[in-house]
């Protein structure tokens, strides 16, 4: 089937004018400036094992829920549904679970519910059956962005991987996730974890955090590259566990963003995202301001000085 040329003569017009619709903002320029909520994109996210991965990505959905209306679709095989609800309320409140009222945790439940559904982790999935659980559900559940976390959890299409290999089998899986994104305007984000290898690449002498495990590259996905060639957009996601001040810190380093003129860009190689977890790691600060908060607060002094 050859390429519609009148539909993309459309788009490079759209592009040369100025017109092209841009990627989401959530209101926080230390965000906006580089990651976008753009429909329909494949987003590969890597970082090492225990570094809170899942817990940083939770929080970014919750702010696109809470900021551009945005639900989400989550598989995630490492974490119980309880443990991701859980999170979820504390983020929204701000506090620990044990210090919030029946009533506010009953509010944030209603919301939670009817912005996020989760699928079971009782069982094994190939990725295919996601992609089917996923299209299903977006027929029943009109949803925006599905959560697959992590990828190495998936067990294999045993035929399949016999008839493609370890290699093209990880194509074929990315590609065809890629594909469903595509066709039904999901933005997918599919968790990685990095290689052994990665792991023992340690800062050198001179460098701030001398000693302490690199961020990984796009390359050191297990898997190898192939992921961040399928990936519109590629994050990582990297914190000093063994630093004895920026522990509580999240790096997020933005390594790729395919199409930069629909808004977003690489970060710069030091320096990345900052997110300060919070006192009781009930959610995320910039520059001492609750991301979540942040821009209302802002729309709120605008009010005040208009009076």
């Amino acid at each position: 089937m050859l390429i519609d040329f009148n539909n993309v003569k459309d788009k490079l017009n759209k592009i040369r004018t100025g017109e092209i619709k841009e990627g989401e903002k959530i209101g926080v320029p230390a965000i906006d400036d580089y990651i976008r909520f753009k429909q329909g994109n494949f987003n590969v996210i890597l970082g090492h094992a225990n570094v809170g991965k899942t817990t940083v990505i939770l929080y970014l959905m919750l702010v696109f829920a809470k900021r551009l209306n945005k639900r989400w679709l989550i598989f995630s095989s490492e974490n119980e549904p309880h443990s991701i609800l859980r999170k979820l309320v504390e983020f929204l409140e701000q506090k620990p679970i044990t210090k919030i009222s029946e009533e506010i945790f009953n509010e944030h439940l209603d919301f939670i519910n009817e912005y996020f559904k989760i699928i079971d982790n009782g069982q094994l999935y190939t990725y295919r059956q996601i992609i089917e659980l996923a299209t299903a559900y977006k027929k029943a559940w009109n949803y925006q962005g599905l959560l697959i976390d992590p990828y190495n959890s998936l067990i294999k299409d045993n035929e399949l991987m016999k008839s493609l290999g370890g290699h093209e089998y990880d194509y074929q899986a990315t590609t065809e996730i890629r594909v469903f994104s595509k066709t039904h305007g999901v933005t997918t984000w599919l968790n990685t974890h990095a290689n052994t290898q990665a792991l023992r690449m340690k800062h050198p002498i001179g460098h701030e955090y001398v000693g302490h495990p690199i961020p990984p590259m796009a390359s050191d996905v297990e898997g190898g590259g192939k992921f961040v060639n399928r990936a519109d957009d590629f994050i990582v996601i990297h914190r000093y566990i063994q630093h004895p001040a920026d522990w509580m810190q999240s790096h997020i380093h933005v390594r790729k963003i395919k199409e930069i003129e629909t808004g977003g860009k690489p970060t710069s190689i030091n320096d990345p995202i900052r997110f300060r977890s919070m006192v009781g790691n009930v959610g995320f600060e910039i520059d001492g301001e609750p991301i979540l908060y942040k821009p209302i607060r802002e729309e709120f002094k605008k009010v005040i000085n208009l009076q």
